[in-house]
């Protein structure tokens, strides 16, 4: 298994190529950069990955998969935190779990009251403002993806799919002890793809919604337990997706 290096995005081209292709990667220095913070401080926010629940809702029955999430909005360049609320998808972009009300264990307060966590969605927010201009409501997923004792884990196991929203930011916040999750990315209604594995921590992909469906293949241990973190925000026009 070969793991390709993504084609990145000079920040600079950032919304260009959005527009243009679809979606763009981000290294971790221009992430730095574009939420004007540093690696260190992004760092600071690791530790929140440790001891979160599994997901309840695997329809293959599966515990592979912790989550939390927490809802935002942007607006007049201000970021506020809403009322813990569902996560919900139309079967139309989840065959598999949409239909579903889900409630998710809520992201750490000492987290999402850093500055840095406000940067991040901060800059996240704009560059949405940039694809489709308005009130950005904006859902955030921590994700462990475990793989254990011979076992996959799966880090789409929907599938090639696409989430209802108009931005999708994946942040790779670290990988330990697995091989496999390789990205891949399609064109919604052609037949070009590109295919990577994001490894650098705080790398971050970005995907126009309308545009493009990606997935992740899955994840095996190199030892008795691996896993691998992201960060997965959306961003949504006006209302959040709800039932």
């Amino acid at each position: 298994m070969i793991d390709i290096s993504p084609p990145l995005t000079h920040l600079a081209h950032l919304d260009e190529q959005l527009k243009n292709r679809g979606y763009a990667i981000l290294n971790a220095t221009s992430v730095c950069a574009w939420a004007e913070c540093s690696l260190k401080e992004l760092n600071q926010m690791k530790a929140s990955w440790e001891g979160m629940p599994f997901d309840q809702y695997l329809k293959d029955g599966g515990r592979y998969r912790k989550r939390r999430h927490s809802s935002f909005k942007f607006q007049g360049e201000t970021l506020t935190l809403v009322p813990h609320r569902a996560h919900w998808q139309p079967l139309t972009y989840n065959a598999l779990h949409g239909g579903m009300t889900r409630w998710f264990e809520s992201m750490p307060a000492d987290i999402v009251e850093l500055a840095t966590w406000q940067k991040l969605l901060t800059a996240f927010a704009k560059t949405a403002n940039q694809l489709r201009t308005d009130t950005q409501c904006i859902e955030a997923h921590q994700f462990r993806i475990e793989a254990v004792d011979g076992s996959i884990g799966r880090p789409t196991p929907e599938g090639a799919h696409r989430d209802g929203v108009d931005l999708v930011g994946v942040f790779m916040v670290g990988r330990h002890n697995i091989k496999g999750g390789e990205t891949r990315v399609f064109d919604a209604v052609g037949s070009s793809g590109e295919r990577f594995t994001l490894q650098e921590p705080w790398s971050l992909l970005l995907l126009d919604d309308a545009k493009v469906v990606h997935e992740t293949t899955p994840i095996q241990p190199l030892a008795t337990l691996g896993f691998r973190d992201t960060l997965v925000l959306t961003s949504k026009r006006g209302a959040f997706l709800e039932a």
